[in-house]
């Protein structure tokens, strides 16, 4: 559904209506496209689907991050250095 800001102000209840059927709701202001409103929960993930993102384990091949806590004391060793 695409609604303009007008639409907004005077037929709220039609907009509620388009969300509560899972519809996105394009909104425009003077005829150009400005954002969309999509329903509540269409964007949730499952629990536990983290490991499943694209960046989880993205660096499992660096050999210099085996051992984490020799990495984070290399990357302080400057400031205790002082």
């Amino acid at each position: 559904m695409k609604a303009s800001i007008l639409d907004i102000r005077r037929r709220m209840r039609d907009v509620l209506a388009a969300l509560d059927r899972n519809e996105p709701v394009t909104i425009t202001y003077r005829g150009k496209d400005r954002g969309v409103l999509y329903p509540a929960g269409a964007g949730k993930r499952k629990a536990g689907s983290i490991t499943e993102h694209r960046a989880f384990g993205m660096w499992k091949d660096r050999k210099d991050l085996e051992d984490v806590d020799a990495f984070v004391r290399s990357l302080r060793k400057s400031r205790h250095a002082l």
